[in-house]
């Protein structure tokens, strides 16, 4: 079968599923439609970005179990929100205004990031795993600061935290999602003149120098586009630790092709069914009682641990 069929056959069914998410036991269509839409509209642009994401780092990093949130950008929005709770409450401006809180966790996490590449790529030639040793080390760091702060606040309070560690498209702010799209929008269009080096990126570190490739400053650009990706994603609806490793291997698999441009589009289509599935069967079959992310990292997990047994055979 061929890769532009199999593309429109995810397309197909991403727009069934959304057909069957927004029609489903349609009621009251003048209050429930607009209110669905908008959910749809986000696990787009969530799905989308999270997908492209993590298809550029594991192109980047030469590694398909690897994804951005291993930086620790999910464990520093978590010890965030936890630390604005533990010194403020969860009464406070910083935390009830969606747009000072969307603002910080925006800054914040891309700020982390650009420091982090900053003094790791300061010189010339350095590895990319270091990035990623350094990344889990501070996002181990930002887990127990936030455990332990945790601990310490009010249970009431930490319910307010308990919101914050799982992804959720239930109250999505619509300005919020449109400011999410705008910045999306710009950081892509930024992004596009180094996607014609990602084909040759995916060869090694290696091959790509010496196929001329500016092989430092396309990867410093590739990263920062990438952690504002995960940044705009998780700031708007919440971190999803493995749902990038979900889909872009899947979508190796369905679309066996070294072209990034058919890669992109397979694996974006396949968050689109992956989040919309979910989301449908968090408020059909489990009554809003589980919410979508323990889906996705409960599958995206154990597809971890057959993709490092397949590893483990392999080698």
């Amino acid at each position: 079968m061929r890769h532009r069929t199999k593309i429109t056959i995810l397309f197909l069914l991403a727009i069934v599923l959304v057909a069957l998410f927004l029609f489903t036991d349609l009621r009251n269509a003048a209050y429930v439609l607009p209110r669905r839409t908008m959910k749809v509209l986000a696990i787009i642009v969530t799905g989308t970005a999270i997908a492209l994401a993590t298809l550029i780092f594991q192109t980047i990093t030469n590694n398909r179990i690897l994804t951005p949130s291993m930086i620790g950008l999910d464990s520093l929005y978590l010890l965030l929100q936890t630390f604005i709770i533990f010194i403020f409450g969860s009464t406070h401006l910083t935390l009830m205004n969606k747009y000072v809180n969307f603002g910080l966790s925006l800054v914040f996490m891309v700020g982390f990031a650009l420091i982090l590449y900053r003094f790791l790529f300061k010189k010339e030639g350095q590895p990319i795993y270091l990035l990623l040793l350094v990344g889990i080390i501070l996002g181990t760091l930002f887990e127990s600061l936030s455990s332990f702060m945790q601990v310490l606040i009010d249970p009431n309070e930490f319910q307010v935290v308990q919101d914050k560690m799982f992804a959720s498209f239930n109250n999505v702010n619509t300005e919020l999602l449109y400011i999410s799209i705008g910045v999306l929008v710009v950081t892509f269009l930024c992004m596009m003149r180094d996607m014609k080096y990602l084909d040759v990126l995916s060869l090694g570190r290696s091959h790509a120098v010496n196929l001329g490739v500016p092989y430092e400053a396309v990867v410093k650009r590739l990263l920062i586009m990438v952690t504002i990706f995960i940044a705009v994603a998780t700031a708007l609806v919440g971190p999803i630790t493995f749902l990038g490793l979900l889909v872009v291997n899947i979508a190796y698999h369905f679309l066996p092709t070294y072209r990034h441009s058919l890669l992109m589009i397979g694996s974006s289509l396949i968050a689109i069914i992956a989040l919309v599935g979910g989301q449908w069967m968090v408020e059909r079959v489990f009554t809003f009682s589980t919410p979508i992310s323990v889906i996705i990292n409960f599958a995206g997990g154990l597809y971890f641990i057959h993709l490092l047994l397949k590893e483990n055979r392999l080698s």
